[in-house]
């Protein structure tokens, strides 16, 4: 007779047990393989007007929403002060007014972050000649400079090892509109070991064992009238 109890007793409790599980798995889900692929947060910026257009894999978002990244975390940058009017003996202060005033949602230490992974993809690029890599982040007449430079080291039999050690600094320097473009110059210091060899691996210039510290500005541009949220390289200039 107890037995009897006992096995309508077991026969309770996995009733409930098993009601408890649905319940859990109705509050909180299950992957079955359905849902999709869980998504890249760098892909596109949350405003873009068109979220079913494809993006190439190669093209650098440069308003990619990943954690901000200060070069100097002491010194409060011009354009994240918050003032509705600019100073106008600030040009800086003013070409970033001036850019949130057509792209509401450009964040500058967002920017320096894509602007640092597009600093890196692009030497890497450069050094290996890989111009397929290159030519969706610069426009016309920085890729033909490029292309060109690569070719004439190919010609020569000459290789490039250009290695970045890493970014000092990065940081905002110029911003300015012409028409409905959007333009940033970015000063990039950073740590790199520059070597050339000729066709037979003789060093013909630079050091492989010496780390240099190389000065660059970059500007980089974008149509805000685009659906598109990349920015391209558009000029660039070293300090030797």
């Amino acid at each position: 007779m107890n037995e009897g109890f006992q096995f309508i007793d077991i026969i309770f409790f996995a009733m409930i047990a098993a009601f408890l599980v649905l319940r859990l798995r109705g509050v909180l889900g299950r992957r079955d393989g359905h849902q999709g692929p869980v998504q890249n947060p760098f892909k596109n910026r949350p405003d873009d007007k068109n979220q079913n257009t494809p993006s190439d894999d190669n093209v650098i978002p440069l308003t990619d929403h990943s954690d901000p990244i200060e070069s100097d975390p002491g010194k409060e940058s011009p354009m994240d002060t918050g003032e509705d009017v600019p100073d106008d003996d600030d040009p800086l202060a003013k070409g970033i007014f001036e850019i949130r005033a057509i792209d509401p949602n450009f964040e500058s230490h967002e920017f320096l972050s894509g602007a640092r992974m597009a600093f890196e993809l692009i030497l890497g690029a450069y050094s290996s000649g890989d111009s397929q890599v290159l030519k969706p982040l610069l426009n016309a007449d920085v890729f033909g400079n490029f292309s060109q430079a690569i070719r004439d080291r190919e010609q020569a039999g000459e290789t490039l090892e250009d290695t970045l050690v890493g970014i000092t600094s990065a940081d905002i320097v110029e911003a300015f509109i012409e028409g409905r473009t959007e333009n940033i110059t970015v000063k990039f210091v950073s740590e790199q070991v520059n070597v050339t060899f000729d066709e037979k691996g003789e060093v013909i210039d630079g050091n492989p064992n010496a780390v240099i510290d190389t000065i660059d500005f970059w500007t980089f541009s974008r149509d805000s009238k685009s659906s598109d949220p990349n920015w391209t390289l558009v000029a660039t200039n070293s300090l030797e």
